[in-house]
C-alpha cells in the first residue's frame, strides 16, 4: 500500500473505500478495488481526498477487509451471521432469539494485539433476530497478518462469542400467603408471572396457590418436580420475617441453596436454588409494582440452560442497581449487567 496524490492516482487501484456524506446520506463512494479514472478526481477532491492510498502488494501484511473477514471467521456462530466487508469492517447480526454470551478476559486479550478492534454487547444481554451484536475491524488500512494470526491462534481453543437460544421449559409456580389463599386479597403475582413467561418458550404445567404451611408449600414444590418442571418459581414469604416460609418450604424439599439475597435492587431477596435438574426462583414482592426486577433479568440465564453460581450472582452487584427511570429501558441500560 502507498499514499499518493489523487490526481498522480489514475489507473490506480483504491485499497479502502472513499466515504461521502451528503444530504443525509453516508456510504462508500468508491469502493475498495476501484481504479481511479481521471472523471474521478474532482468527486474525489469534493469529498476532501487529496491523498489516497493505492494497493501494492506487501509480503507479510494483510488489507483491512481481508483482515475483517479473517476475524469474523474466527468467531463464527450457528444462529447468527455476518455481513460486510464494509467500510473495513464485519457485522455479527443475530438470526434468533437468546442470551449473548461474551469471554470478556479473551476479548480484552484480542483487543491488545496492536491494530485489532472487535466491539460487542455486553456479556449476559439478551437479543432478537436482527439485533447487531458484534464488529470487526482494524484500525489502520492495513496490517501485519502476524496480529491476525494471533488473534486466531487465542481463540482456536476458547469460544470468543456465543449466543445461547432459548430453550423451551416446563414451569411450575407456587405462590404462597394466607391472605391469597383465603381470598382475602386477590393474588397479583400470577398474571405478572404469566406476562413474562410469554417472552420465552414456556409450558406452564400449573399454578398452586398456597396457605403459610410450610409442609403445603413443599409439598406444591415436590409435585411440580414429578410432573417434570425444568424450572419451580415460588412468590410471596421471601423476606426474612419469622412468617414467611417459603425459603424454608425450598430447603425442606431438599434442594440446594445457591443464594438467597443478590447484591442487586429491586429483587434484592431473590433466591435461587437446585433441586437435582430442576431450577428454583423465589421472587420477592417487587416483581408485583416495578416493571423490571432480577426476576427479569435471570429469566433469559436460566431459559437458556445455564446453571447460575453463586459467583454468578455475586457479580451482579456491579450494575445491580437499577435507576427506576420513568421510561424502562431495560435491557438497554445498565441494570443487571454482570
Amino acid at each position: 500500500m502507498k499514499k499518493v496524490k489523487v490526481e498522480d492516482a489514475v489507473g490506480m487501484e483504491l485499497c479502502h473505500d472513499v466515504t461521502a456524506m451528503y444530504d443525509g446520506f453516508k456510504g462508500p463512494a468508491f469502493k475498495r478495488g476501484h481504479v481511479i479514472r481521471p472523471e474521478d478526481v474532482p468527486a474525489l477532491l469534493d469529498y476532501g481526498k487529496r491523498m489516497v492510498f493505492v494497493w501494492e502488494e506487501t509480503a507479510g501484511e494483510l488489507h483491512e477487509e481481508e483482515a475483517a473477514v479473517r476475524l469474523a471467521a474466527m468467531t463464527k456462530l450457528d444462529n447468527a451471521h455476518y455481513t460486510g466487508p464494509s467500510e473495513g469492517k464485519m457485522l455479527l447480526i443475530a438470526d434468533e432469539r437468546g442470551m449473548f454470551r461474551v469471554d470478556t478476559q479473551l476479548l480484552r486479550a484480542v483487543n491488545e494485539i496492536g491494530d485489532i478492534t472487535i466491539a460487542t454487547l455486553p456479556d449476559h444481554y439478551p437479543v432478537q433476530p436482527g439485533d447487531r451484536l458484534a464488529s470487526m475491524r482494524i484500525v489502520p488500512l492495513v496490517t501485519k497478518e502476524e496480529q491476525i494470526a494471533q488473534a486466531e491462534a487465542l481463540c482456536r481453543d476458547r469460544k470468543l462469542l456465543d449466543l445461547r437460544p432459548y430453550q423451551r421449559k416446563n414451569i411450575g409456580v407456587v405462590v404462597t400467603g394466607s391472605e391469597v389463599y383465603h381470598g382475602r386479597i386477590q393474588d397479583k403475582f400470577e398474571p405478572v408471572v404469566r406476562e413474562k413467561l410469554t417472552a420465552y418458550p414456556a409450558e406452564l404445567l400449573g399454578v398452586t396457590v398456597c396457605d403459610d404451611d410450610l409442609e403445603m408449600i413443599a409439598a406444591a414444590g415436590k409435585r411440580y418436580q414429578e410432573l417434570g418442571a425444568d424450572l419451580i418459581i415460588f412468590t410471596g414469604g421471601m423476606s426474612v420475617d419469622p412468617d414467611d416460609l417459603t425459603p424454608g418450604a425450598i430447603r425442606k424439599l431438599g434442594a440446594e441453596i445457591i443464594c438467597h439475597g443478590v447484591p442487586a435492587q429491586p429483587g434484592n431477596m431473590t433466591l435461587v436454588a437446585y433441586l437435582g435438574e430442576t431450577a428454583i426462583l423465589g421472587v420477592p414482592g417487587a416483581a408485583i409494582s416495578l416493571p423490571t426486577t432480577m426476576f427479569d433479568v435471570l429469566l433469559p440465564q436460566l431459559f437458556t440452560g445455564e446453571k447460575l453460581t453463586k459467583e454468578d450472582l455475586v457479580k451482579l452487584g456491579n450494575g445491580g442497581l437499577c435507576q427506576l427511570c420513568r421510561e424502562c429501558h431495560w435491557p438497554n441500560c445498565t441494570f443487571g449487567r454482570y
